[in-house]
């Protein structure tokens, strides 16, 4: 055991070593946030795929899968590498041709200013659950291979994480992202090589999945509107997340941006596959875990040697740091460029310090949510589907239509929001996502075709 937490403490201050180093040369707000809008493609594919691939696609789907079979998933890795696929087909050109810094710039730029201050509002309490989820995770691979309470685990997880973040920047994360996201793909490989080949090959793990995929055949009965649900919820809700519009906004140029929205998106689902297949294997190799989120961990601890358990479980938490790095510098973003605007007059350096204040205060708020959450999979969940339907609507019928005006804007993003939290977690309703989204574009059709409940547009389309 003490070799192992030598070996984890060993990779974090390798990986705050390379971030502090780095984060020297950010000279402004634009490296700290967007890291001087000047990634390539390999950067540009390896710290999309790293920011999405966090926790819930590693601790999270295999969890589900161990939990529910196969039925039980459509996020990860199938629904949030359609998303970044689509980000990239669709929308990567447009917003960077734009200079966007958030996404919520694209609001004021369409609609107007308080149009894009309430975006950004509806968008932080999100990064806010997305934060917390990876803190959680954090937690759960501490408390895991260190057998502490998962509730220190995750106080020591939030000290690492903010001192990690604070400094960094964009900058830095980018580069960590390439690093993570390799040590990422590396471990994953080595527990799906090592589980198969002591389970007598390729054959044998096969029949373990299947098996997998039969304990959960319950919930194959889910019905049309059931599965629409499941499947919308990451991709209209994520489509538009400053986490994945920032990596192409610091993208070099607009082909750079689509190029590598469409490479990170395939790599997303191929790698994802590796725990999905873990998770639903692992439901017959190691069965009666009392929390699905552990299967991962009790598989590397089961076949790994301890060498390797130290690779995987630095893989684990590379991808925890990579994600949390991104949606804590979205909070800032989106804070200081929308919901209240800093004055473009102060000095750069004071703008990077109150972005990094700003981080630290998310970060703290982010693990109250963590502790009381009752896991990786239900966090992202909720935080995919909070606001996120009036966003989707604006934007997208906003690029692609003449149609809105700002009044019909601020009543989609309001009326979305409130029939979800209405629907979700007051009426219970099955379908509140569903709600959500039919409110949203009536909303946004009756303000543009009945003048009389708002004021004509006159913006063209992005």
């Amino acid at each position: 055991m003490n070799l192992l937490l030598i070996g984890i403490l060993a990779f974090i201050a390798v990986q705050l070593a390379i971030g502090y180093i780095v984060s020297r040369k950010v000279r402004s707000e634009d490296d700290y946030l967007l890291a001087g809008r000047q990634l390539g493609v390999p950067l540009a594919t390896f710290s999309i795929f790293a920011t999405w691939f966090g926790a819930e696609s590693c601790i999270g789907s295999a969890g589900t899968a161990y939990d529910a079979g196969l039925a039980g998933i459509s996020s990860d890795p199938f629904g949030y590498g359609l998303c970044i696929l689509i980000v990239g087909s669709f929308f990567a050109r447009k917003f960077w041709d734009m200079k966007l810094v958030t996404i919520a710039d694209y609001l004021r730029v369409r609609y107007s200013e308080r149009s894009a201050r309430l975006c950004a509002l509806l968008m932080v309490p999100t990064s806010f659950l997305w934060t917390a989820a990876q803190i959680r995770a954090f937690g759960t691979v501490l408390s895991a291979v260190t057998e502490i309470d998962l509730t220190l685990a995750i106080a020591a997880a939030t000290g690492i994480v903010l001192f990690y973040t604070s400094f960094g920047g964009m900058m830095a994360d980018v580069i960590t992202d390439l690093i993570q996201g390799t040590i990422l793909i590396t471990g994953l490989g080595m527990l799906l090589y090592f589980t198969a080949d002591h389970l007598g090959g390729a054959a044998s793990f096969a029949a373990h999945i299947g098996a997998g995929i039969s304990s959960g055949a319950a919930a194959n009965d889910m019905s049309l509107l059931q599965r629409a649900e499941q499947w919308l919820i990451p991709i209209c809700g994520s489509i538009f997340a400053q986490e994945l519009i920032s990596r192409t906004l610091s993208s070099r140029s607009s082909a750079v941006a689509q190029r590598s929205a469409l490479t990170a998106g395939v790599l997303y689902i191929l790698v994802g596959l590796i725990p999905l297949s873990i998770g639903l294997a692992g439901a017959s190799i190691v069965p009666g875990l009392t929390d699905g989120e552990q299967v991962l961990p009790a598989m590397a601890s089961r076949f790994l040697t301890p060498t390797l358990y130290i690779i995987f479980t630095g893989a684990m938490i590379s991808a925890i740091l990579s994600t949390v790095d991104s949606t804590l510098l979205a909070i800032s973003a989106l804070i200081t460029h929308n919901a209240f605007p800093m004055s473009k007059n102060l000095p750069e350096r004071q703008k990077i310090a109150i972005d990094r204040t700003i981080v630290i205060i998310a970060g703290l708020a982010s693990a109250l949510f963590a502790l009381g959450a009752d896991g990786v999979y239900e966090l992202v969940k909720d935080a995919s589907a909070f606001g996120s339907a009036g966003i989707f609507v604006v934007i997208l019928l906003g690029v692609y239509t003449k149609l809105g005006n700002d009044r019909g804007a601020i009543a989609t993003l309001a009326g979305g929001t409130i029939t979800w939290i209405v629907c979700y977690y007051i009426l219970g309703l099955e379908f509140s996502y569903l709600y959500s989204l039919l409110v949203s574009f009536t909303l946004y059709f009756l303000f543009h075709f009945f003048p009389g409940t708002g004021i004509r547009s006159s913006a063209s389309t992005a």
